[in-house]
């Protein structure tokens, strides 16, 4: 689709910050907010395409994905440039503006390639925009694999590390581990001193292994409490240490399968909304419904909202980021700003990028969503450009 030169919003709740306004304009110039302003001075901004919804309608932030695998039987890890463009289309449909590409463990030499084909796609104007690389594995402990492949975990090692990193041509972003492997601590030291953001998950380490990861700069937790030691009172475990750590963010999946929604609760309460990163961990299932699924050469049956592996361990998900909004709201009674603001502005600030991202502020990207009173997604702008809609042709003139 053509970019827009300028085109105005105007008519719906608007959410600025963590705050509603109402009768409110916003004015996209150049792929960027140029102004933020009450209606009757719209006239000051015209000649502009104008998007004019009613008051039951919502527009909020992009949102962000910090962990996803695939969606629409595609997958990050099948390496090839479709596969993500077919990711990045579907996920604008759900409002979802950036993602972090998420990769699994597997031989090295694939995961190379696989890296250098997700550097090949970050270009690409199509749907959301791929922020960067979340490598989750290989770097994990067999005993907390999850649905990963055991014989592709291993230590942690700074020399492959650079190997995927040259693959990648710069794009990871974010580090799965476990703090308890050997050779995990200088990792985490390396990658804090790169400004990569290294993330405690699939482990079994202890209370004492994780606070010693956590004081040489883990800041993030992978999926928190799944894949990981879990809270006991004589040993609090990663769990423990994650929850009480006021400077880790914990990325949740709340999709009612793989948390009870009194550990989401739990989750918020100790945390606070400014550490929460929902996620949705999907993998190639989602928007497909119940079927057989691969998942990093192992299948996957999905009934339900349930993936899983022969064995019964959970596989991903099939979430939908709105959902995931409208759950938290449901599973913690926090407000409908709030939950965006764990989907939005949260993981902006994760990957440094909310000076640009994850509110909507005159200067920053024009990444908007336009949601119905039923969170359904009406529309979606990436940088000033309509990615998505589901309005026709006739509405689109109705607008204009």
């Amino acid at each position: 689709m053509a970019e827009l030169n300028r085109c105005i919003f105007s008519g719906m709740s608007i959410l600025l910050g963590q705050n509603w306004q109402h009768h409110h304009a916003v004015v996209v110039e150049n792929g960027v907010i140029k102004a933020i302003l009450h209606e009757e001075m719209i006239q000051h901004h015209l000649p502009a395409k104008q998007y004019s919804f009613s008051k039951q309608h919502y527009l909020i932030p992009g949102l962000i994905d910090l962990h996803i695998h695939g969606a629409e039987d595609n997958d990050v890890m099948d390496g090839n440039v479709e596969a993500l463009l077919s990711i990045s289309r579907v996920l604008v449909a759900e409002g979802v503006t950036g993602f972090l590409a998420t990769t699994m463990a597997m031989e090295n030499s694939y995961l190379e390639e696989v890296l250098k084909t997700i550097a090949a796609a970050i270009p690409s104007r199509e749907g959301a925009a791929i922020l960067g690389v979340h490598l989750e594995g290989p770097f994990i402990a067999t005993a907390k694999m999850g649905a990963q492949r055991g014989e592709y975990c291993q230590p942690p090692d700074l020399i492959l590390f650079q190997r995927l990193q040259d693959a990648a041509e710069g794009a990871i972003k974010l580090v799965t581990l476990a703090p308890e492997l050997p050779g995990a601590l200088s990792m985490v030291e390396s990658l804090h001193s790169m400004d990569i953001i290294a993330s405690v998950g699939h482990t079994n380490a202890t209370y004492a292994e994780t606070c010693a990861a956590i004081d040489v700069g883990c800041s993030h937790a992978t999926h928190l409490f799944n894949a990981m030691r879990g809270l006991h009172q004589r040993e609090p475990g990663a769990v423990g240490a994650l929850l009480l750590s006021r400077d880790v963010y914990a990325e949740l999946i709340v999709d009612g399968v793989h948390l009870h929604p009194a550990i989401v609760e739990l989750a918020l309460r100790v945390k606070g909304k400014e550490k929460v990163v929902l996620v949705t961990d999907a993998m190639r299932a989602k928007c497909l419904g119940d079927g057989q699924y691969d998942l990093g050469g192992q299948r996957v049956a999905v009934q339900g909202q349930k993936a899983t592996l022969q064995d019964g361990t959970l596989a991903g998900s099939t979430l939908r980021m709105p959902q995931a909004i409208k759950n938290m709201m449901q599973y913690t009674q926090c407000s409908l700003a709030e939950a965006i603001y764990m989907a939005s502005y949260n993981p902006a600030t994760v990957l440094k990028l909310a000076d640009r991202k994850g509110t909507i502020e005159v200067g920053k990207d024009a990444d908007l969503v336009v949601m119905d009173a039923s969170l359904e997604v009406m529309m979606t702008m990436r940088g000033g450009v309509e990615v998505f809609s589901v309005l026709s042709s006739t509405e689109k003139e109705n607008i204009s």
